[in-house]
C-alpha cells in the first residue's frame, strides 16, 4: 500500500488510496451519503466525490461540465495526453469511436469465445485442485481475461506478465509517480506499434485488423487512434474481469450458503453474476471539470477532478433495497458497474461471459473453499478495486 498522510474528515480530505478504502470503503460511503453526498479534498489538486446514485448517473450524462479527456485521477496532470478512444474522448468524437468497436462483443461473437474461456478455466484449475491452498487471485482470476483479451487482440498470450506489469504501473503506481505511468505508456505505444505494423504486412482477424480496415472519408484512422484503442482494450479487458471474478470468489469463500446454493441452483448463475458486479463493481473512474455547474446543491469548481465511483452508486439504499446485503437471486439489479451515459463499457457481455464462466467452472470442479485465516487478503488500490491475494483452503 502506499505510504501517504491519513485522512482526517472523508467530507474534506478523502483519499482513494487509503488503506481503509482499499479494504472496506462501504462505511466510508454509507456516512457520506449521510451528512455530505458530494465530498471535497485537496489533494489531487482539487477533487469532487459523489455517493448517491442519483449524483453519479448525472455527471455521467453531462458532458457539457465534465470530460472524459482524463480518467485517471492523479496527483499531477501533465498536458500530454496519451488518447485512448473511446473512454478518452468527448462528444461528438466518442460515438464514432466507441461503433467501431461494437461487432467484436455482440452477444453471438462473445458466446465464440465461451468454449475457449472454459478451456482456460479447466486447463488453469488443473494446475491446483486435489491442492489444500491456493491463491486463487495469482493462480487464476488474473489469466482468464488477459489470455481472452490477448487473443481477441492478436498479440501473444504469452506476453501476459508484460500486461499485468502495464496495468500496475499505470493504474496503482501511477496514480502518484507520473514517471511511472508514462514509461509504461511509451511501453504500450511501442508494443502496440510493434504489431500494428506486422498485422498491416501479414493480416489477420482480430481486433487489430479492424481497426487497420476502418475507413473515415476514404482515410485509415490515426495512428495515435489505433494505437490508443489498443491499450484501452488491454487495460480495461484485464485488471477489470480480474478483480470482478476475484471478488466473487471472495463472497462465496466466506458465504457457503450463497456457494452451495449456486451449486445446487445453477440456473442462478446469471442473477448471482449481476449481484456480484453491483454489490463488489470494480471500476472507479474519473472526470475532469470543465464549466462550473453544482451537483447537488454543492459548486462544481473547474480545474478540479470529480471521481466517478460507480461502487458507491451501486451500495446506495434508495436505489437498492437492501443494499448492504448481497442477495445471488435479486431480481430489480440495475446496477452501474458498466459504467452509466455514454461511456458505458462496450465489453460488458465479454466481462459478464468471464465472469460466469470463471466461477462456473471453479464450482464444478471445487465446490468447496473458504478464505484461508493464516493469511490475509491483499486488495489494489486505486481505480480498479479487486483481490490480488486470495489465499483458500480448498475442499
Amino acid at each position: 500500500m502506499t505510504t501517504r498522510p491519513p485522512v482526517t474528515d472523508w467530507a474534506t480530505d478523502w483519499d482513494h488510496l487509503e488503506r481503509q478504502w482499499s479494504e472496506n470503503p462501504y462505511p466510508i460511503w454509507d456516512g457520506l451519503r449521510k451528512t455530505c453526498p458530494v465530498a471535497h479534498t485537496e489533494r489531487y489538486m482539487g477533487a469532487y466525490l459523489p455517493t448517491r446514485y442519483e449524483d453519479v448517473k448525472a455527471v455521467a450524462h453531462d458532458t457539457e461540465h465534465f470530460s472524459s479527456r482524463r480518467v485517471v485521477l492523479r496527483e499531477t496532470r501533465p498536458e500530454t495526453i496519451l488518447p485512448a478512444p473511446p473512454i478518452t474522448s468527448d462528444p461528438p468524437h466518442h460515438k464514432r469511436a466507441k461503433q467501431i468497436l461494437l461487432p467484436r462483443f455482440t452477444p453471438d461473437a462473445i458466446a465464440r469465445l465461451e468454449p475457449k474461456t472454459r478451456a482456460i478455466c479447466d486447463e488453469l484449475i488443473d494446475g491446483f485442485v486435489g491442492k489444500r491452498r491456493v491463491d486463487a487471485a495469482q493462480a487464476y482470476s488474473r489469466h482468464i481475461p488477459v489470455r481472452i483479451i490477448a487473443f481477441m487482440l492478436g498479440v501473444p498470450e504469452s506476453d501476459s506478465p508484460r500486461f499485468i506489469d502495464w496495468i500496475h504501473r499505470i493504474l496503482e503506481v501511477g496514480i502518484t509517480d507520473q514517471t511511472a505511468a508514462m514509461t509504461a505508456g511509451r511501453e504500450m505505444v511501442e508494443y502496440f506499434a510493434g504489431h500494428i505494423e506486422r498485422t498491416a504486412r501479414e493480416g489477420g482477424d482480430n481486433l487489430i485488423s479492424d481497426l487497420l480496415a476502418v475507413r473515415e472519408d476514404g482515410q485509415p484512422l490515426p495512428p495515435e487512434h489505433v494505437n490508443g484503442t489498443l491499450r484501452l482494450l488491454l487495460i480495461a479487458g484485464i485488471d477489470t474481469t480480474w478483480s470482478a471474478i476475484g471478488s466473487s470468489l471472495w463472497h462465496l469463500a466466506q458465504h457457503p450458503e450463497d456457494r452451495r446454493r449456486l451449486v445446487a441452483e445453477p440456473r442462478l448463475m446469471p442473477l448471482a453474476i449481476e449481484e456480484f458486479l453491483r454489490a463488489y463493481a470494480p471500476v472507479t473512474m474519473a472526470r475532469e471539470v470543465v464549466k462550473e455547474t453544482t451537483l447537488a446543491g454543492c459548486p462544481v469548481k473547474p480545474g478540479n477532478m470529480l471521481l466517478l465511483s460507480f461502487p458507491a452508486a451501486n451500495r446506495d439504499p434508495a436505489m437498492f433495497p437492501n443494499a448492504d446485503k448481497v442477495i445471488i437471486d435479486r431480481k430489480e439489479n440495475r446496477h452501474a458497474a458498466f459504467g452509466l451515459g455514454i461511456h458505458r463499457c462496450v465489453g460488458s457481455n465479454l466481462a459478464r461471459m468471464e465472469m460466469r464462466i470463471a466461477v462456473e467452472a471453479f464450482l464444478k470442479r471445487i465446490p468447496e473453499f473458504r478464505l484461508d485465516p493464516s493469511q490475509g487478503v491483499t486488495w489494489s488500490e486505486g481505480t480498479v478495486r479487486g483481490p490480488r491475494r486470495l489465499p483458500l483452503l480448498l475442499g
